[in-house]
């Protein structure tokens, strides 16, 4: 790839490219994911989402945000020191999400219950902490939805003793069409830049947010969903919401 090919216009052109490939292949999957999400939300569930480094900005565009389904919750390594009562000082372990236990210590300090759903967010779909989460999820009964790349997570091997991947432990798998290692543009000479995880990831969580209020309208459920704070009545309103899943949705500063 030469100099000239790596650009503001070429990532836009390439990255579009992508997304468009995503809005076509994942129609299928995208409905059976909000199948899971409905079905969660009838049950008077919530959804619990977890993922780490930058896959946390997925959970914050599923959890919690205006125009999203009020019953989410954001589960994150922080929790430790939130809710656990760990030392700040554990948060400077940048290997920290790949000692085992934690995720059955994150899991724990949520709570879920039976009729949540879990949402596993990892683009690699490998380290220990994403794929213990997801089973502790699945010997606990819940459906597990998982966004991950599947072009990543072949081409590299299981990091978690159980040899599993999140890929191969989800009931439904949102492929975001990231390459491996989530940069799309080669740089001459070798490496690549422009991480597209996040970008393709927003299309589908949004995607899917969208087919889930479509499936319970059509089955005559009001979507609990958030309205910006930054309208008149907006905070009062979202207030009332939450209350029916009082204890079981954590919103902090942010």
């Amino acid at each position: 790839m030469s100099v000239e090919s790596v650009s503001a216009e070429s990532f836009a052109r390439e990255g579009l490219a992508v997304l468009h490939r995503v809005t076509e292949s994942a129609r299928d999957d995208v409905a059976r994911a909000a199948a899971l999400i409905a079905d969660c939300v009838r049950a008077g569930g919530v959804v619990q989402a977890f993922g780490t480094g930058h896959s946390q900005a997925l959970v914050l565009e599923l959890a919690g945000r205006a125009g999203g389904l009020v019953p989410t919750n954001r589960l994150s390594i922080a929790d430790l020191v939130l809710y656990g009562g760990d030392a700040p000082s554990v948060l400077d372990d940048p290997l920290l999400e790949r000692e085992p236990g934690v995720a059955e210590r994150l899991y724990d300090l949520a709570a879920p219950r039976p009729q949540d759903l879990l949402v596993v967010i990892s683009n690699s779909g490998v380290n220990n902490v994403i794929v213990e989460m997801a089973l502790h999820a699945k010997e606990r009964g819940h459906r597990l939805l998982a966004i991950t790349s599947l072009a990543h997570t072949r081409a590299v091997p299981a990091g978690h003793p159980s040899g599993k991947k999140l890929a191969d432990l989800a009931d439904v798998v949102l492929d975001n069409a990231a390459p491996p290692g989530d940069a799309l543009l080669e740089l001459p000479g070798g490496g690549s830049v422009c991480a597209l995880s996040t970008l393709t990831g927003v299309m589908l969580v949004q995607m899917t947010v969208a087919e889930t209020a479509a499936q319970l309208l059509a089955t005559g459920d009001r979507p609990p969903v958030y309205v910006s704070a930054n309208v008149p009545g907006g905070f009062e309103g979202n207030l009332e919401l939450e209350k029916r899943y009082a204890g079981r949705i954590r919103r902090t500063a942010s």
